[in-house]
């Protein structure tokens, strides 16, 4: 029994790291949503300078 214990906590321990390091590579890759500013002031200027 003991060394079922020891392999669980084993793998626990692996997917722990995973998680946390997906999780960490997802939040650098996205942005806090309050800190872009006004969606249709944001959206107007993408348009504007697309014409040009």
């Amino acid at each position: 029994m003991q060394k079922n214990k020891k392999l669980f906590l084993l793998l626990f321990g692996i997917f722990m790291l995973i998680i946390l390091y997906v999780s960490y590579d997802i939040s650098k890759r996205t942005t806090f949503p309050g800190s872009k500013g006004n969606l249709k002031e944001r959206i107007s200027s993408e348009v504007e300078s697309e014409k040009k």
